[in-house]
């Protein structure tokens, strides 16, 4: 039976059509945010997976791109592999509806959002958020929603909410905020340099905003909402924990978990597994469940001893970050480097300096946002974390880390006009123990100074953790979580920024929302380890960007010429822009505003192209001197090319101080030759003088 539902949404109309398509996914919503219209639908396997000890959840945002008017490039001519931004759509949606699955869940589940129609008022991202939501709520998967999103930019000051492309590109925010009735369940931030009171301001107007929308999906589910239907419990028998603490007691289990050592937990995790493998030998059905029991067990313990002990699992003091070290220069002949260690967490970051010309190309949505000057890639091979395992390439984990750490960066990154340079910084984990995009984002701050990047600010990034009670009140805030606070906690709080304010934010959780005091004490707690790390340790590895970019980068010096002057620059089927890039050697970018750049490791040379450009796009003074080359002799005289596509003829007469009968008497073709320029003639033609140049 088809229904439409609508209301009004930052002044915009959000309708909502169900039962009009798709009828047989177990929900879908087709959404329409003004002329933006996306199908998202849900789906879930009648069985729970076999041999699995995770909920397989995936979510899909697909860009079809004739939603924008556009036909795919390629040879295909057909939509490929997913964008980086639907890739990082996906991970929004992703993080603040999976904690909303019941925990003993196995069942397979697809999200998928089509973007079919793109208004540029009216952000497809947010409706594919709002419509995953929906889907899933009327359907009849078990989820403990609903949900809700809510973007907020900021203009002058002012927050503007669900902002337009243009107003979230320009903007100085880019927040999403997810929310349950009562909490908020996940928060992405972008931001310029926002104050930590402004950031929280921020969030909870969203929060607020989402409220209204969970009432309006609060009465579709119960126009058209299905049952939730029955599903078979995952859930480790109570009998086998029992028996498991009876061979393993719980002092023992602190024991093994209590160490700095991640390598030297991991062993004592390996052999109380082992002796446990042995003790049910014979109960199959036991056996199979162990690895999932013993994770339980060893969570149970570091939490119990977190919450009520204030007891970290390496010693620490709940606000105390791991050992630090940064140092710069290590890998020599690159443009800039540095490495960055917090514990057993170190990154390795390389910058490279480019011209312009060498931006990343962008082909999505987007109609205004088609290159991307600055770019961040983030690795973590196996042998980070002591695993095994062939590299396939970037996943969707090292797309999102390199994101947020690029994000974290580009509010201090000087302009195109003062710095034009494209840039890119590839981040090596080669260790990881927890928050690696953190100190990805500490590495490549100081990767850019060593390169010479004039950044505004430093930026440095810390993570804060959380192990939660029975109420509300009972909490821990952990300071720069390792990776076993991460995996048995309940929350991953990134907050990247500089003494003036945030850059970047990216909340995960795995409880159902948190109160105000646990995010305003995050976001306190963050900024005070991020200049701790600022003042401790990177400001002692460099302090301060570079005056000149490092020997091996390429100097790049920019010009301003008249943008009618560049058809003359480029000359016919670029025969005179090419003529300067052979003979100079230098890499030359030419914007349809005239500003031109000049791209070499030659100083000399850069300067002569600088020089012949110069001289094109300039109209001959008289009474100033040039310099060129006889490219063709008359019995009149001879031309001389003082640039390329740029020449002046010298009379016979004005070759030599004395009387000549031929010109090949005193010049052959490719002499060079000074030139003093004479003016104008009768004619309105520009004459040259030899014998007059001193």
């Amino acid at each position: 039976m088809y229904k439409s539902f609508s209301m009004e949404l930052a002044g915009r109309t959000l309708t909502v059509d169900i039962g009009r398509v798709a009828a047989q996914a177990n929900g879908a919503a087709f959404m329409h945010y003004g002329d933006t219209v996306v199908l998202s639908t849900a789906t879930a396997s009648q069985k729970p997976r076999d041999g699995i000890d995770f909920f397989p959840l995936s979510v899909e945002f697909e860009e079809k791109l004739y939603a924008a008017g556009k036909i795919p490039g390629g040879f295909n001519r057909r939509e490929g592999r997913a964008s980086e931004n639907a890739i990082l759509t996906s991970r929004v949606i992703d993080r603040p509806m999976r904690p909303l699955f019941p925990k003993d869940y196995r069942n397979d589940v697809t999200i998928n959002n089509m973007v079919m129609s793109v208004d540029p008022t009216c952000r497809p991202e947010l409706v594919g958020m709002l419509g995953s939501a929906i889907a899933t709520c009327i359907s009849d998967i078990p989820f403990d929603g609903p949900c809700a999103m809510t973007q907020v930019g900021m203009i002058n000051g002012e927050f503007v909410i669900n902002p337009t492309q243009e107003e979230w590109k320009s903007g100085d925010l880019n927040l999403t905020v997810a929310s349950t009735r009562e909490k908020v369940i996940m928060i992405e931030a972008g931001a310029n340099e926002i104050p930590e009171a402004k950031m929280i301001e921020a969030i909870y107007k969203a929060h607020e905003i989402n409220q209204t929308i969970i009432a309006f999906i609060d009465n579709i589910v119960k126009e058209v909402g299905k049952p939730k239907h029955e599903y078979t419990s995952c859930a480790i028998p109570e009998e086998l924990f029992a028996e498991i603490k009876r061979l393993v007691p719980p002092e023992e289990m602190e024991e093994a978990v209590f160490t700095d050592e991640k390598q030297k937990r991991e062993e004592n995790m390996r052999v109380i597994t082992e002796r446990l493998e042995e003790a049910f030998a014979e109960n199959e059905e036991w056996l199979a469940l162990l690895g999932e029991a013993v994770y339980q067990y060893e969570k149970k313990t570091v939490r119990k001893m977190i919450l009520k002990d204030h007891k970290r699992p390496d010693g620490r003091e709940i606000t105390q970050i791991r050992p630090l070290a940064a140092e710069v220069d290590i890998i020599p002949r690159v443009h800039g480097s540095a490495m960055f260690t917090r514990g057993q967490t170190q990154i390795c970051d390389v910058c490279t300096l480019a011209p312009l010309s060498e931006m990343q190309k962008l082909d999505g949505l987007d109609e205004n946002e088609v290159s991307k000057r600055y770019m961040h890639h983030y690795n973590f091979p196996a042998y980070s974390v002591g695993e095994t395992k062939v590299s396939r390439g970037p996943g969707r984990r090292e797309i999102g880390h390199g994101a947020l750490a690029e994000r974290a960066l580009v509010p201090v990154l000087p302009t195109e006009e003062e710095f034009p340079y494209a840039i890119r910084c590839v981040s090596e984990t080669f260790e990881s123990n927890g928050s690696t995009s953190m100190a990805s984002t500490c590495a490549s701050c100081m990767s850019l100074m060593a390169a010479g990047v004039p950044i505004k600010r430093m930026v440095a990034g810390i993570s804060c953790g959380l192990v939660t009670g029975e109420t509300d009140d009972d909490f821990v805030l952990l300071t720069d979580i390792q990776g076993l606070e991460d995996f048995f906690g309940d929350m991953d709080f990134k907050v990247t920024g500089t003494t003036e304010g945030i850059t970047a934010i990216q909340m995960d959780i795995k409880i159902h929302g948190l109160t105000r005091p646990i995010v305003e004490g995050a976001i306190a707690r963050c900024r005070e380890a991020r200049l701790f790390i600022m003042d401790n340790c990177m400001k002692k590895a460099i302090d301060a960007p570079r005056p000149e970019v490092n020997e091996y980068a390429p100097k790049i010096v920019q010009i301003q010429i008249d943008p009618q002057k560049i058809g003359d620059v480029v000359g016919q089927r670029g025969k005179t822009i090419n003529a300067i890039i052979d003979t100079t050697g230098v890499k030359i970018d030419i914007t349809d505003d005239g500003a031109v750049s000049v791209c070499g490791t030659d100083t000399a040379m850069m300067n002569e192209a600088i020089r012949l450009i110069n001289i094109i796009v300039s109209e001959f003074e008289e009474g100033t001197i040039y310099e060129g080359k006889v490219v063709s002799i008359k019995d009149f005289g001879a031309f001389i090319e003082f640039a390329p596509g740029k020449e002046g003829m010298v009379h016979i007469s004005k070759i030599a101080p004395e009387r000549i009968n031929h010109v090949e008497d005193v010049l052959t073709l490719g002499d060079k030759v000074r030139c003093l320029c004479l003016g104008k003639d009768k004619m309105g033609r520009v004459s040259f003088s030899i014998k007059d140049a001193k």
